[in-house]
């Protein structure tokens, strides 16, 4: 593909600074450039590679100012990440769906399949499931008695979605995914050992989410665990049983989610976030990688940092400190060494 500076601007919204005739003919990184790649500058540590990069044209934001001259052709548009996304659809390979029933899938006869509905090989789908219309299931995928699958959804390679659960529509689960897998539950017995505690809910999970490769979402016990509308989870995230997470909620990598809490709708949570069970997090919380959260966040829209997890920016300035400890207790000892001579 082959698009001038110019048409990407329009398409874009943004505005030029330099050649709006210059041909682009594919996306890349900006340490890596090349005569027709368009890149893009969305975090600072890279700036540096701006006033270097053999790239034709790079986008950045509309308040960027740079510190050295520029040989690339710039578009400065409103969120470069937002538009990263619309340039990566434009450049991106169109999407071919496949169609049919591969001879070797195994469907009971008490499904109900609707129209365009491609099933792969070796795929199952149990009694009395249904499933909506332009719907992709993909080769060893496991669909479980009673189970609901909504319109456009894509269940990729060796996906489970066990009994009785439902999913909305366009939802895409990636390889590996578990849906209503049971809870974590057991009761402590006086001989030390620990009764299982039968797992009899299901898993709600709402439209447009979208679950990275062998993440689980475990079905409640009594009730329903609930993925919210436009929830985006990464690989390898634990969502535990009751658990709800509040539409266009994003989880990163190994973050995980323990029985019972309640995280609000537009949160951020980090890579290898740890959430208490029975907590409730406000709306529009977010939480840096590697933190804790103990204890409920009742303030909508804070930044939280560390374990357990508190102000993000109280927590910076605590390890600013906390970094200089080493140094501080040896002046503390010099300080009471000479406070020990005074007193002599």
């Amino acid at each position: 593909m082959e698009i001038t500076v110019k048409d990407l601007a329009y398409l874009l919204n943004g505005t030029i600074e330099g050649n709006p005739e210059q041909r682009v003919t594919r996306p890349g990184k900006i340490e890596e450039g090349g005569e027709g790649v368009i890149t893009f500058l969305g975090n600072a540590k890279y700036e540096p590679y701006l006033y270097t990069t053999t790239a034709s044209a790079v986008l950045v934001n509309r308040s960027f100012l740079p510190k050295s001259p520029i040989q690339a052709t710039l578009i400065r548009v409103d969120d470069v990440y937002a538009s990263i996304a619309i340039l990566l659809d434009k450049f991106g390979a169109p999407v071919t769906k496949s169609s049919g029933i591969h001879p070797q899938s195994i469907i009971s006869p008490s499904a109900k399949l609707g129209e365009n509905v491609f099933v792969g090989p070796f795929s199952i789908i149990e009694d009395d499931v249904e499933i909506g219309n332009d719907v992709q299931i993909d080769a060893q995928v496991y669909i479980g008695r009673g189970a609901q699958i909504g319109n456009e959804c894509h269940l990729q390679t060796g996906v489970k979605v066990l009994y009785e659960c439902v999913i909305g529509d366009r939802c895409i689960f990636h390889p590996g995914v578990v849906i209503g897998g049971d809870g974590f539950g057991f009761a402590p017995q006086e001989d030390g050992t620990y009764k299982k505690i039968n797992q009899i809910g299901n898993v709600l999970i709402e439209e447009d989410v979208e679950i990275g490769a062998n993440s689980t979402v475990d079905r409640a016990s009594m009730g329903s665990t609930i993925v919210r509308k436009g929830v985006k989870i990464d690989n390898l995230v634990q969502i535990a049983h009751n658990v709800e997470i509040g539409e266009n909620t994003v989880i990163a990598a190994q973050a995980g989610i323990a029985g019972s809490s309640k995280v609000g709708k537009n949160c951020q949570i980090g890579g290898q976030v740890a959430v208490a069970g029975h907590l409730k997090v406000a709306d529009g919380t977010r939480v840096q990688g590697k933190s804790g959260v103990a204890s409920n966040v009742k303030e909508p829209n804070q930044a939280l940092f560390g374990y357990p997890a508190f102000d993000y920016h109280q927590f910076i300035r605590a390890h600013t400190v906390f970094k200089q400890l080493p140094e501080l207790a040896k002046r503390v000892k010099e300080l009471e060494k000479l406070m020990s001579k005074n007193d002599d």
